[in-house]
C-alpha cells in the first residue's frame, strides 16, 4: 500500500474506533486532524510529527506483559515505531514493530486501537540534526503464540516479560495506562 493508503487507513480507524474516555477521544480528534493538515502525517518525515504504531505483547497466560528497555529512552517501553511506506496498515505496522523489536512473529493482533498516546521525542531532521517533534503513538494489544520466545535486538537493552503487577519501577505513567487498558480489555 501506499502511504497514502496507509495515511487513509489510518484516518478510517482512528474515526471508527470508539475511545474509551473523554481524554482518549480528544487524542482521537487530534490524531485525524493532524491527519487531515498533513498528506505525510503517517512518515517520519513529516516535521510536524508522526503517526506512530506501538503494541503491548502479553503471553497467552495473560499473566505477562513484553516490554523492552529502550536505548534512547533508557526506560521499559512497549514495542514499537515509525511506520515504514511498505506498510499495508497501521495494524500491519505495529506487527511489523512489535516482531522486529521482539523476535516473536505470529502474534494475535486485536485490531482495534487500545489506546492513543501523544509524547515529544527527539529525532533527526532532514539536515542530520537533532531535534524535538510529537510521535502520536497509536497502540495496539497482541497476544504471543504459546511457543514465543523473545529474541533482543540491537533496538533494545533488554527485553523481559514482566507480571502485570510488577513492571519495572522506571516504567513512565503512559506505559502504566497502555498495562491498564490491557487488563480492563482482557478482563483481568
Amino acid at each position: 500500500m501506499s502511504p497514502s493508503g496507509l495515511h487513509a487507513d489510518a484516518r478510517h480507524l482512528l474515526s471508527t474506533w470508539a475511545a474509551p474516555d473523554e481524554s482518549q477521544d480528544v487524542l482521537r480528534a487530534q490524531y485525524i486532524a493532524h491527519l487531515d493538515g498533513y498528506p505525510d502525517a503517517v512518515l517520519r518525515e513529516c516535521r510536524a510529527g508522526h503517526i506512530t504504531a506501538s503494541t503491548l505483547i502479553i503471553d497467552t497466560s495473560r499473566e505477562s506483559v513484553l516490554l523492552t528497555l529502550h536505548p534512547i529512552v533508557g526506560r521499559w517501553l512497549q514495542t514499537g515505531g515509525h511506520c515504514e511506506p511498505g506498510d499495508t496498515d497501521l495494524v500491519a505496522a505495529a506487527a511489523r514493530e512489535a516482531a522486529e523489536e521482539s523476535g516473536i512473529d505470529n502474534l494475535s493482533i486485536d485490531a482495534m486501537p487500545l489506546r492513543l498516546d501523544r509524547h515529544a521525542v527527539r529525532c533527526r531532521a532532514d539536515d542530520g540534526e537533532a531535534t524535538t517533534l510529537d510521535h502520536l503513538d497509536v497502540q495496539f494489544l497482541a497476544v504471543a503464540p504459546a511457543y514465543a520466545r523473545e529474541v533482543r535486538t540491537h533496538e533494545s537493552l533488554d527485553l523481559r516479560w514482566w507480571p502485570w503487577t510488577t513492571l519495572p519501577e522506571d516504567t513512565d505513567a503512559s506505559v502504566r495506562a497502555l498495562v491498564a487498558a490491557a487488563l480492563e480489555r482482557t478482563g483481568r
